[in-house]
């Protein structure tokens, strides 16, 4: 069997099941991408050999494409899932998270690699590959029956819509991270940030504007219903995301732009389209993103890194997020368990690993393996310790609110 047969039948099956368990995964301390990463890992060199790639930080252009697709269709998912007057009404806490947590929690995970022995310039490029909270993880958090049942809508609201504008957002830091590696000069990261930052900007409203116009005139003319426009949201995503490439600016804001254009073009709010797409992507559209990160994992590379690894994931885990949220309760507007619940679910995932591998496209090889390999190894971390905790993390929330005589609030 080929390695690509081996992956798709890896896939099915694992589409069959997550439809067969369907509900019940998400009262289960166990993730869709979890047992995506589990599966993959299983299959791969390190354990059965039954699917045969090289480790990431042999070859990571492929993965890196995966991740790209990923991000776009998941971050237009996130942009479309809340009526576009709770995304505007939310902007203030949003914006402290983009401006001020984001990063600090890139300079801490630079101080917490310091044990790797990487050097301030490479630990530097490694926080900021880290920084961004991962929208496909976040949703399969904040998304479903459960979490509307357990989490007030505010917080659900903010940890999507954070995870969503992070991702592209964070590409500045990522870029400036190459000055001090010597990669690029101040001038020239100046204008490429501004050329990725404003051309994705442009091209995500012009490209969202269009398609409220196209939804708008498909339902005069009664030709759209709910099947073709969950299709054309993610056609969109992918038709923005490969215009972005062929312009030369950020893909993956370009996306989540034109996700925010085209929701506040529906006068009506109506999110319905948005949560079944939510719902289809985190079931569904991830598994074979993180088969194949499972499949691909530096197994060599941790070990050659060795007990340090561990104290670098731990900080990340610990450290990274969770201090900064709580000392910035009272501007976010958080009770003491929202705080706590935000901190600890910042989870790193597909939006790291494709800034782990932007970075490898432009390090040398010796910096590139051992950013890699930490960098994987947080995102494994984190995808299995955030999807063990996502349900028991919810139920915890939920007694803490009975206790203070309040309930979750759907929304």
């Amino acid at each position: 069997m080929t390695t690509t047969a081996a992956v798709l039948v890896t896939v099915g099956l694992l589409g069959l099941l997550v439809a067969t368990l369907s509900a019940r995964l998400r009262e289960l301390p166990l993730s869709e991408p979890l047992l995506a990463l589990a599966v993959g890992a299983a299959l791969g060199p390190a354990a059965t050999g039954l699917v045969d790639l090289p480790a990431v930080t042999e070859r990571s252009e492929e993965l890196h494409e995966i991740t790209r697709v990923l991000l776009a269709i998941s971050v237009m998912a996130v942009a479309l899932r809340y009526p576009a007057r709770d995304a505007w009404r939310l902007r203030g806490p949003v914006a402290l998270l983009l401006l001020v947590v984001m990063p600090l929690m890139a300079l801490a995970t630079t101080v917490v690699a310091w044990p790797l022995g990487l050097g301030l310039a490479a630990a530097f490029a490694l926080g900021c590959a880290l920084c961004p909270t991962d929208p496909v993880l976040a949703s399969s958090v904040v998304t479903g029956t459960p979490a509307e049942r357990d989490l007030p809508a505010r917080t659900r609201q903010v940890l999507s819509l954070e995870s969503g504008a992070n991702d592209g957002l964070a590409l500045p830091l990522v870029l400036l991270a190459l000055v001090p590696l010597g990669l690029a000069t101040g001038g020239e990261t100046g204008v490429e940030i501004g050329r990725e930052v404003l051309g994705a900007l442009v091209l995500g409203v012009v490209a969202g504007w269009g398609a409220g116009r196209a939804i708008r005139s498909g339902e005069h003319h009664g030709a759209t219903d709910t099947a073709p426009v969950l299709v054309f949201t993610l056609v969109l995503a992918v038709g923005v995301l490969g215009a972005a490439v062929l312009l030369d600016v950020g893909g993956v804001l370009a996306v989540f732009v034109a996700g925010l254009t085209l929701n506040a073009t529906d006068p009506d709010g109506d999110r319905m389209h948005a949560v079944v797409l939510d719902e289809a992507i985190n079931r569904f559209v991830l598994l074979p993103g993180f088969v194949v990160l499972g499949v691909v994992l530096p197994w060599a590379a941790w070990r050659d890194l060795g007990w340090a690894l561990l104290l670098v994931v731990a900080g990340a885990l610990l450290l990274r997020r969770l201090p900064w949220v709580m000392l910035l309760r009272r501007p976010l507007r958080l009770a003491w368990r929202d705080a706590v619940f935000l901190g600890w679910f910042g989870p790193i995932g597909v939006s790291a690993v494709f800034y782990l591998t932007l970075l490898a496209e432009r390090l040398p090889a010796a910096d590139a393996t051992p950013v890699l390999a930490a960098g994987t190894a947080v995102v494994a971390a984190s995808t299995v310790v955030h999807g063990v905790t996502s349900s028991p993390g919810r139920r915890l929330y939920a007694r803490a609110s009975r206790a203070a005589g309040e309930s979750g609030s759907a929304g």
